[in-house]
């Protein structure tokens, strides 16, 4: 018995409608598995994503950047939070949290490095600076969302959307518990997923694309 991993592709199209790319059987970590995945992609289509919106992933991450050079990455916020609280002592955790949503609470890009700044001081005076050299080198990684309309933030700093459908995936597996083998879990998975695209979820307009186009309402 082994466990399988399943790599998932979700984007939003020039109308602003959400649409599954796809979904193939491969390692998280492996860039290869993520090199084959977004070229298999591209070969389909998919030429010049705008955002790529994931976890720190470096199979991801690099395999995207040689895939799609001039797509910008955006490191999901939600997860980001859950690696500090990692680093974290456990009774200073809610503190942390507070001070880090202050970040992404910010106006601009500006005033989120600035807060930024004044997180990893008080993280100092907490006697935790290895906490604090970590978010200095890292929230810019978070903070990509700002190149775009501000009232897409909420939905594109974070992989929320696609989180939700990985839940719905497992939520059926674990119904099944034991596959015979990987194809067997990767059928079940995108027959859900065809499920998926076949609902609502797909026929609602999530994202104005139009502001995007016109580069309006971008606060840095």
């Amino acid at each position: 018995m082994r466990n399988v991993s399943l790599l998932v592709a979700i984007g939003v199209n020039a109308e602003g409608y959400r649409e599954i790319l796809g979904i193939v059987e491969g390692a998280k970590e492996d860039k290869a598995s993520w090199l084959n995945f977004l070229k298999h992609l591209k070969d389909r289509g998919l030429t010049s994503p705008r955002l790529i919106i994931s976890d720190a992933c470096l199979g991801l991450v690099d395999a995207a950047a040689e895939v799609f050079p001039h797509a910008r990455w955006q490191r999901c916020v939600v997860h980001w939070y859950r690696n500090a609280f990692a680093k974290s002592p456990r009774t200073k955790v809610a503190q942390v949290a507070l001070m880090l949503k202050a970040i992404h609470a910010s106006e601009s890009r500006s005033a989120a490095e600035v807060t930024a700044q004044r997180v990893r001081a008080t993280l100092d005076d907490m006697k935790l600076s290895k906490l604090g050299e970590w978010i200095a080198a890292t929230v810019g990684e978070t903070l990509t969302y700002h190149q775009f309309p501000a009232k897409h933030w909420r939905k594109i700093r974070t992989n929320n959307a696609l989180e939700r459908l990985l839940r719905e995936i497992r939520r059926r597996t674990r119904v099944v518990g034991v596959f015979p083998d990987g194809e067997s879990a990767l059928n079940l998975a995108a027959a859900r997923l065809r499920y998926m695209a076949g609902s609502a979820w797909s026929t609602r307009r999530y994202l104005n694309m139009k502001l995007i186009e016109e580069g309006t309402d971008v606060v840095a």
